[in-house]
């Protein structure tokens, strides 16, 4: 069964009189365990697809189901409770609490939507800890480490819930080359070790280089997709 699915999907936003089409009837399939990016130029409506798929901003028109669940019509409560449970989700900035240790910025979601023991987040935090190679950082503020070792915690804080899905928004756009190859590797590991589908949103060529399946998104509409 496909992750997520996609029929004659469309998103309008309304500014005064004009009606704006971010989104304009597109259909799509994304299977478990895939590495995919949406790429286009910047208005095409990548961020927009992402938002619709992480419950973060409902459907105009059309279905969307994500994780065998018809989404489109979920109430903003039920919307953040399947995100907590299913959907992870890696930022550019990073998106840190700069108050809280490493550990503690992993953990957090942990704490928000699921009803574990304080022993039981510890072990799984520590097993991802252990994954991105942040076991030696894990007591050290986010001020205190680099950009890449940043985008290393957010990608296990990502995992934590055992997200079936992990949407990632452009990524890699404030670290430089070789850290964000590592950081792509990384990815295609942690995708390999939980078996979570991973989609970007991206312009940067070396993330669509490493897609297994890359969307085109211009003026709304999709191209076919392309596999790598």
């Amino acid at each position: 069964m496909s992750l997520v699915e996609a029929q004659q999907l469309e998103k309008h936003y309304i500014a005064g009189d004009i009606t704006v089409k971010a989104i304009r009837g597109v259909d799509f399939t994304i299977e478990p365990a895939s590495f995919v990016s949406f790429v286009g130029p910047s208005g095409s409506g990548k961020s927009t697809l992402l938002n619709m798929i992480g419950c973060l901003d409902p459907p105009t028109r059309g279905s969307l189901q994500v994780a065998g669940k018809d989404i489109t019509g979920l109430n903003s409560r039920d919307s953040a409770g399947f995100r907590g449970e299913n959907i992870g989700f890696i930022f550019q900035d990073f998106n840190l609490i700069p108050v809280l240790t490493v550990f503690e910025n992993i953990e957090f979601p942990l704490q928000m939507v699921q009803n574990r023991s304080a022993q039981q987040r510890k072990e799984r935090v520590e097993e991802l800890l252990e994954a991105v190679g942040m076991k030696e950082q894990a007591n050290k503020f986010p001020s205190q480490i680099s950009g890449g070792q940043k985008q290393r915690v957010a990608i296990a804080r990502a995992l934590v819930t055992n997200a079936k899905l992990v949407l990632a928004d452009e990524p890699t756009a404030n670290l430089d080359r070789e850290t964000a190859l590592r950081i792509i590797s990384l990815m295609k590991q942690m995708r390999d070790n939980f078996e979570t589908t991973f989609i970007f949103s991206t312009h940067d060529p070396k993330v669509v280089e490493n897609a297994e399946t890359i969307f085109t998104l211009e003026d709304g509409l999709l191209t076919e997709p392309e596999n790598n």
